[in-house]
């Protein structure tokens, strides 16, 4: 069976590229700070010597509109081309190609339909930023071989977010029976309070700097109850209108179990957003 090795949880800024390779006068201020951070972090998954990358993320609106946009989402092709145009002129993204682990695909398709999500499916999807700024934050080599699961957090009518949390559950139930002699790193991306084209957007730190404090305690505690007895579909609209994000962060936290406390959490306050890492173990740290 296959063994689930790490268990990741990050923001997914996509001016990260461009901070950490701009030189001279054209390198911001905070860069190496955020480098510095970022490198910690990634050693959380190489320490685990992943095989395969479930890589969860949410399209911003790039290849799924409005005339198409399905609750939870697995690719299932070969390979997968990203990023978009969009992306390479505002944040100077590289083009990459990411090549795809079929047979987990295909076993996550069909037994999560058995398990209860009827999941959609794409052949031909491209990959955005929500999963390749993790994979040039966690993984540059880009090496590994990816099962992307995009989900719905930017067009109602939204999933409620213990969906979220039963099909991270899920997601460790699948990749933990997988009968493939594989490790597995399940990598997830959303956000905290997040405010795109609002009047909060550009402040001095995220638009919601209490509710901030208050996720990054749920996720590091793996305190699931107390987060979906205080986060809903409404409550999320307040820290700023982008933050439905963080139901991503819930499906992270029902990957690595109720009561689950991090092995590493990080936070670094940017600008208008708060950037955080989290890493899980499953097996107590302990790599076998």
């Amino acid at each position: 069976m296959a063994e689930l090795v790490a268990v990741i949880a990050s923001t997914h800024h996509p001016f990260y590229y461009r901070a950490s390779t701009s030189t001279g006068e054209d390198r911001p201020p905070f860069a190496d700070e955020w480098v510095r951070k970022v490198e910690a972090f990634r050693e959380t998954l190489t320490r685990a010597r992943p095989d395969v990358l479930v890589m969860v993320g949410s399209d911003h609106f790039h290849q799924l509109w409005l005339d198409n946009m399905p609750q939870f989402l697995v690719g299932k092709a070969p390979f997968y081309d990203a990023n978009f145009y969009n992306e390479e002129r505002e944040f100077g993204l590289p083009r990459m190609l990411l090549r795809g682990q079929e047979d987990l695909s295909a076993y996550v398709l069909r037994e999560g339909l058995d398990a209860g999500f009827d999941l959609a499916f794409s052949n031909e999807l491209r990959i955005d930023h929500s999963i390749t700024c993790p994979i040039i934050t966690l993984r540059p080599q880009n090496d590994l071989p990816i099962v992307p699961i995009y989900t719905n957090i930017f067009a109602p009518p939204l999933p409620q977010p213990k969906r979220f949390v039963q099909l991270g559950r899920t997601i460790r139930q699948l990749i933990e029976s997988w009968p493939a002699d594989q490790r597995v790193a399940v990598i997830g991306t959303g956000h905290l309070s997040l405010e795109l084209g609002g009047p909060r957007q550009f402040g001095p730190h995220g638009p919601d700097p209490q509710f901030d404090q208050k996720a990054v305690g749920w996720i590091a505690g793996g305190d699931i109850e107390e987060c979906l007895a205080e986060v809903s579909l409404d409550s999320l609209h307040l820290p700023g209108n982008a933050t439905h994000g963080f139901m991503d962060f819930m499906l992270m936290m029902g990957v690595a179990g109720e009561g689950q406390k991090a092995d590493y959490v990080d936070t670094y306050d940017l600008f208008h957003t708060m950037e955080a890492y989290f890493t899980w173990y499953p097996n107590g740290g302990v790599l076998r």
